[in-house]
């Protein structure tokens, strides 16, 4: 894989799909409705699937893609691969709280190489360059020229005094419980896979998930967070999270800055 042409390429369909989405979340309204586990799918999910699959495919014939809103794409079993979820945080969206993604990564040997973030209703554009370093890109985002970009690193933890960030809309008793073990000084919500993206550029130091995900809501914060020297870990043996796993679902997890003291 060449990544001088990978990042280029993702960073592009990211702010493509962010327009379609934002079109259709500034409207009026706009179509709601459920999939079989019951969660929320809408159009913009939908288009947005459909626009970076389209261009996945035409860059990267070769690769396979799994991405959330394409079914038939579940039962796939690889390694290494393309990984999309066009629209992480729908129910943010929904509620028009902004706290939305988009989010594509690559996984090499199970590993998230490389991945971008964008928010396009916060303005804000994560992605790992070439390298595997993870930058915050600003400026007017043109879709063919990179503004200028800020290397991103996360904290150097104070376990005394932790900032955590944990989930809007799945935080639960057992979440409440296990950051009730940590020494907090303070502690902010975020929907979708912002959370990862605020322990890169060290504006939390800990963001524990005790509740379902999968891989496609994960992989491309994961990259960010590990080209920003975070790691993620399974919430039960505090080893590396691992991608490409049968039916793409994911253990609990946990993602921090180094140097946080880990409790079980």
């Amino acid at each position: 894989m060449q990544f001088d042409h990978l990042i280029p390429v993702i960073r592009r369909l990211a702010l493509e799909a962010g327009d379609v989405i934002l079109a259709i979340y500034e409207s009026p309204d706009f179509e709601v409705k459920a999939k079989s586990d019951a969660s929320p799918v809408t159009e913009a999910d939908e288009a947005a699937d459909a626009l970076i699959s389209a261009g996945l495919r035409a860059a990267f014939p070769d690769l396979p893609l799994i991405t959330e809103e394409q079914a038939d794409s579940h039962a796939l079993s690889a390694r290494t691969f393309l990984i999309v979820d066009p629209l992480d945080g729908t129910k943010e969206f929904v509620q028009r709280r902004g706290d939305f993604t988009v989010n594509i990564a690559y996984v090499q040997d199970g590993i998230p190489l490389h991945g971008v973030v964008y928010a396009p209703a916060k303005g804000r554009l994560f992605y790992t360059l070439p390298d595997g370093t993870a930058v915050e890109e600003t400026g007017d985002f043109d879709k063919s020229t990179p503004g200028p970009v800020q290397p991103i690193r996360v904290s150097d933890p104070d376990n005394s005094a932790l900032m955590v960030v944990a989930s809007k809309s799945h935080r639960d008793q057992a979440t409440d419980d296990y950051i009730s073990r940590y020494a907090v000084r303070d502690m902010t919500s975020a929907g979708s896979s912002l959370k990862f993206c605020l322990v890169a550029t060290g504006e939390a130091d800990l963001y524990p998930r005790l509740g379902r995900t999968m891989e496609w809501d994960t992989a491309a914060g994961d990259a960010v967070l590990r080209g920003a020297g975070g790691q993620v870990v399974r919430f039960d043996t505090h080893t590396p999270l691992e991608y490409g796993k049968p039916g793409w679902d994911n253990p609990f997890f946990i993602a921090f800055a180094p140097g946080v003291e880990l409790k079980r």
